[in-house]
């Protein structure tokens, strides 16, 4: 697999594992069917071959409210001698209940199935599977194993039983089970990831990492979920992760996939030294050559605040690929922290021209032109940004602050940071910005307990969650507690030198620290973050 392909493949991947996840689109032939349906249910609402097949639809959209409501409906309808289009139904139902993980409802419709087709392969490991997640483990393991006597090379039963086995800790069972499952198919990227769940219930991360690089090196269809799994781990299991790919380095030292997955890892821990050393790596012995090496490296030097040698790296960035809008938002940042905001401004536009609707892009332009003097048009740049992303608490933060710092509307200040509390984040969320929007709406007290919250329940794999409490606890005037958080992310890797020494706006930032002693005093004691 070439870069350009990889780099995909792992933007993909930390989009499957952020907090906020988008909808499917909608495809127009889908549209067309839906609204097709609707209007035959419109004459009749209790028509059940209508109403099974929406259901049907709204499954494939993952819709699976309306896919179950569809589905129940139908089989209400449904005439009783029509037993055909009633197993069919039940099916379906049973495929939207594994889906919303309601268990003992999909037993009860698959216990009807498998009576009318107990050799049904499909629906033994349907079954078989939720038993297992209800904690049924000796029902589950006869479903699995009547699935060997239909298939005794059937790698889901096996998998199936390795896992039931880890449940009823019999680990070198499953040990042995998990390995007979790959040796059926070893060129298979997916049976290693199946290895890779069990070795990971057992507890065994560095296995489930070796399983996880072998699945993305046989680049057969599993790299994306492969790599999705690998970043998921490295949040709970950072070393381990980074260990298993030095080790497949160690194996194949001229392979530049394995230094970029590792640079792409460790970027997105703030560990921004050791991806640069990798980035180089692969551009200085020519085992790669993509433009997104020195965009990434421009952002890795922003970061750092090694401002002139990111500028350079974007610029060669752009050179070679001018129609890339996010590498003119890149350069819109670093001009910013140049001071030099026009430049920042023509930056931002430019990736507008490109991609007229980039978030990023509308942002970069909003905080190039405060320093101009132009906020009226930031204002309108942002709110153009909230309609096309309307649940993003940042913009919506951004937005209350030029109103209420810069135009002076403090009623629609109030209105746009009263939009963040009522955006679908989990309360104790850091990036929901929660607490910096009841801050702005002098909210204080509220600010500061559901901070408290988030540092209580958040996994902090890299410092970030204790970086917005010290910005937070500066904003709120707590100092003390601030500086306890600034040395708490700084010890878990927080290197982001940009953050820390020069990021400023809308309050959501460590400002007022920076004039105190005690914050350069703790910053060089980390400085081995940063150089």
């Amino acid at each position: 697999m070439n870069l350009r392909n990889l780099i995909t493949s792992i933007a993909l991947a930390f989009t499957l594992t952020q907090t906020m996840t988008a909808q499917n689109a909608v495809s127009t032939d889908t549209q067309v069917m839906l609204n097709a349906y609707n209007a035959l249910l419109d004459e009749d609402p209790r028509d059940p071959e209508i109403l099974f097949r929406r259901a049907g639809e709204y499954y494939k959209l993952n819709d699976y409210v309306r896919a179950f409501d569809d589905v129940n409906n139908a089989i209400t309808f449904l005439p009783a001698d029509d037993a055909d289009t009633r197993l069919q139904a039940l099916a379906l139902r049973a495929n939207i209940l594994m889906m919303q993980h309601k268990y003992e409802q999909a037993v009860a419709d698959l216990d009807v199935l498998i009576q009318n087709n107990p050799d049904s392969y499909a629906l033994l490991y349907e079954r078989g599977t939720a038993l297992y997640e209800l904690g049924k483990y000796k029902e589950a393991r006869t479903d699995f194993n009547q699935m060997l006597r239909l298939n005794p090379r059937s790698q889901e039963a096996t998998i199936g039983l390795a896992r039931v086995a880890v449940k009823e800790n019999n680990l070198g069972v499953a040990n042995e089970l998990a390995d007979r499952a790959v040796a059926y198919s070893p060129q298979a990227g997916f049976i290693y990831l199946r290895r890779a769940s069990v070795r990971s219930l057992m507890g065994n991360d560095q296995g489930a990492v070796d399983d996880y690089i072998t699945a993305i090196s046989l680049d057969d269809g599993s790299t994306s979920r492969a790599l999705g799994e690998l970043v998921a781990l490295s949040r709970t299991n950072y070393p381990v992760v980074i260990a298993g790919l030095t080790s497949a380095i160690s194996k194949a030292p001229k392979n530049g996939m394995y230094y970029f997955i590792r640079a792409m890892i460790a970027q997105g821990h703030c560990n921004y030294l050791a991806a640069i050393a990798d980035y180089d790596k692969i551009i200085n012995e020519n085992l790669d050559s993509y433009p997104g090496l020195n965009a990434a490296l421009a952002e890795c030097y922003y970061y750092l605040g090694r401002y002139d040698i990111a500028l350079l790296n974007i610029d060669y960035a752009i050179g070679a690929t001018p129609d890339n809008a996010q590498y003119y938002v890149m350069k819109s940042r670093i001009k910013r922290a140049l001071d030099d905001n026009e430049a920042a401004l023509e930056a931002a536009e430019k990736a507008l021209e490109k991609s007229p609707e980039l978030i990023e892009a509308l942002v970069a332009k909003a905080l190039a032109q405060i320093p101009l003097g132009q906020s009226a048009d930031a204002s309108v740049a942002l709110s153009e940004a909230a309609m096309v992303e309307p649940e993003n608490p940042e913009i919506a933060i951004y937005r209350g602050w030029i109103l209420r710092d810069y135009r002076k509307q403090d009623k629609n200040a109030t209105r746009a940071y009263e939009r963040v509390l009522d955006m679908d984040f989990d309360f104790d969320n850091v990036r929901s910005l929660r607490g910096f929007a009841l801050l702005a709406l002098d909210r204080k007290d509220d600010g500061i307990k559901w901070m408290e919250r988030v540092l209580d329940t958040a996994n902090d794999y890299d410092g970030a969650v204790n970086y917005y409490a010290a910005c937070l606890y500066s904003q709120a005037g707590l100092l003390d507690r601030a500086f306890r958080c600034m040395e708490a992310s700084l010890e878990k890797g927080y290197a982001n030198y940009h953050n820390w020494t020069r990021a400023d706006e809308a309050d959501l930032n460590c400002a007022p620290l920076r004039s105190d002693p005690r914050f350069k005093t703790i910053l060089d004691s980390y400085s081995r973050l940063f150089k």
